[in-house]
């Protein structure tokens, strides 16, 4: 378990894409992970990528560090989810890693930082931005 002050430091942590994928792609049935360095090159971070494949809409963007630390999990048109003090989250919402919770805590997402969640690339883009992940590769959204 990471205390509070080093998850929230490692979301921060500037991170690049190790293999640069030329495009990363969202059909249906997605299930990528890739690897990420921090740019001091001391910490290494996978950020995963899954698409439904019945509900297209669905869209789970994660940013994990030590193989096994959810650091945050965007959850587009997912389950709700109900948080350890019973409050139900609907079924968009942003997972943040919490001391002592883990990963169990989620929030409404705010529009501010993802403003596309109808747009797999942008929405993709703007989860990048939020875990500070450098030049991201191009994405292409809705392949059906």
């Amino acid at each position: 378990m990471l205390p509070q002050a080093e998850a929230d430091e490692l979301l921060r942590m500037a991170k690049r894409f190790e293999h640069a994928a030329a495009v990363v792609a969202f059909p249906p049935g997605a299930n990528e992970t890739y690897e990420l360095t921090a740019e001091s090159g001391r910490e290494k971070f996978l950020l995963d990528i899954w698409r439904g494949t019945i509900r297209i809409s669905k869209l789970k963007l994660q940013n994990r560090v030590r193989t096994a630390v959810v650091l945050a999990r965007l959850d587009v048109h997912g389950a709700p989810h109900t948080n350890p003090d019973l409050t139900r989250i609907g079924g968009t919402h942003l997972h943040l890693y919490r001391e002592g919770y883990e990963d169990r805590w989620a929030f409404p997402v705010d529009p501010l930082p993802f403003p596309h969640l109808a747009d797999p690339a942008a929405t993709f883009h703007d989860f990048c931005r939020y875990c500070n992940v450098i030049a991201p590769p191009a994405a292409q959204g809705w392949l059906t």
